[in-house]
């Protein structure tokens, strides 16, 4: 650890709004207020802290006192996983940043067995309404009876993107399930459950986005 590029000791003080500490060589956010947390977003549930539609939102699943944090992006309301939860405004900004291309894992539950050349096109890319979608990595994992299941990477976050990609190749999405947004994952998080990220996530992320 440094402190103002200097090594630290035991004893040393610093101070939250001068100095800059640094944890293997990445800078680390003092603010005794600055909270990060993955949840388990279940279905039906949606993205936003209040919804003036009366629908269940994440505001149920949050500590009641602390710090108010916010969601990294989105899931649509169908889908369930890993949502990140921060008040750190400058890394949520840039885990959402294009530039960072952070990668985010999903598993869909399809309707049908995903033929060879399904996923052949899927790892081509797919033209949508709204531009290209192609995966950094697309598998098949289950593939037998009326459903299968595909584990696919991106890097983009439009809305139901990954929906319609299956969708368009003839997979329509039965269930969608993030499993990882950059270095964190769901792990075994059970859905509605809240954890806070450990000191190894938060610095992963920091150095996923160059902070």
């Amino acid at each position: 650890m440094t402190v103002n590029g200097t090594v630290a000791t035991l004893g040393d003080r610093v101070d939250p709004d001068e100095d800059r500490v640094t944890v293997d060589g990445v800078t680390v956010n003092l603010d005794p207020n600055v909270r990060y947390y993955a949840l388990h977003k279940p279905p039906g549930v949606v993205t936003t802290m209040h919804d003036p539609q009366g629908r269940p939102d994440i505001r149920g699943f949050l500590p009641d006192e602390g710090p108010r944090v916010f969601p990294v992006g989105r899931l649509d309301r169908d889908s369930e996983g890993l949502l990140l939860l921060t008040n750190d405004g400058e890394m949520g900004n840039r885990l959402l940043h294009p530039r960072y291309a952070i990668e985010k894992e999903y598993l869909a539950e399809v309707e049908g067995a995903p033929t060879d050349r399904q996923i052949a096109r899927i790892r081509r890319g797919v033209e949508l309404e709204d531009g290209p979608a192609r995966p950094t990595s697309v598998r098949v994992v289950a593939s037998s009876g009326p459903r299968g299941a595909v584990r696919l990477t991106m890097t983009e976050g439009r809305k139901r993107e990954v929906r319609r990609l299956l969708a368009e190749v003839g997979l329509p999405v039965a269930r969608l399930v993030r499993l990882r947004v950059g270095p964190v994952k769901l792990g075994n998080l059970a859905p509605g459950a809240l954890r806070e990220l450990t000191p190894e996530e938060i610095r992963s992320l920091a150095r996923a986005t160059d902070m």
